[in-house]
């Protein structure tokens, strides 16, 4: 099997996409088992946080790299918390959804969605990287529901479903979110011959 590394130290994000690229002969490696730093992200957009990303992976690695940059984006509030979704109150996933309660009190257009962009780079000067991009609409709930995922995933209200993110078993959730369907893109423009 040929080697990539995932550009990052989520073990889930890690299991996730094996299960979803060992068909095509990759095993997947997190960033970590290599001891390196984390790329910074200054990046303006999900875009360009997600290149930087696998191209600091391929750099210090000399492997083939996927990384993902991914972050809700609340209409109202102009697409905060959008790249600065992880670190958006620097205080955890709870500082994090109750300070956009907080920053949407008394609106009542409240939505939002979540945004994936996937980049896989065949080496650090790859000059054309696969990127593709996944959404996933919704709004915010008044309050947090479920026990499930991570993150926004309490207090994001999938309509369509009548449920919160967290209340979705893992297929489920990956059926229907934003870093599923930018890996089922992924899939299909490797599965081209």
């Amino acid at each position: 099997m040929n080697k990539v590394v995932l550009a990052t130290g989520n073990a889930g994000k890690v299991v996730e996409m094996q299960s979803i690229l060992e068909e095509f002969g990759l095993e997947v490696v997190p960033q970590s088992q290599f001891d390196i730093p984390e790329a910074v992200e200054d990046g303006l957009s999900f875009v360009e946080n997600a290149i930087k990303k696998a191209r600091h992976a391929c750099e210090l690695t000399k492997l083939p790299a996927i990384a993902d940059d991914s972050g809700l984006e609340v209409d109202a509030l102009n697409g905060e918390p959008g790249i600065y979704s992880a670190r958006y109150a620097d205080g955890g996933d709870a500082a994090n959804n109750e300070k956009l309660l907080r920053n949407l009190e008394g609106i009542q257009e409240r939505n939002a969605r979540f945004q994936c962009v996937l980049v896989f780079m065949q080496h650090a000067l790859d000059p054309t990287p696969i990127i593709c991009q996944g959404s996933w609409e919704g709004e915010i709930a008044l309050e947090p529901k479920g026990e499930g995922g991570f993150g926004y995933d309490p207090i994001f209200f999938d309509p369509s479903l009548s449920q919160h993110s967290a209340e979705l078993s893992a297929a489920e959730k990956r059926q229907h979110s934003h870093r599923g369907k930018a890996l089922a893109a992924l899939q299909a423009i490797l599965r081209k011959p």
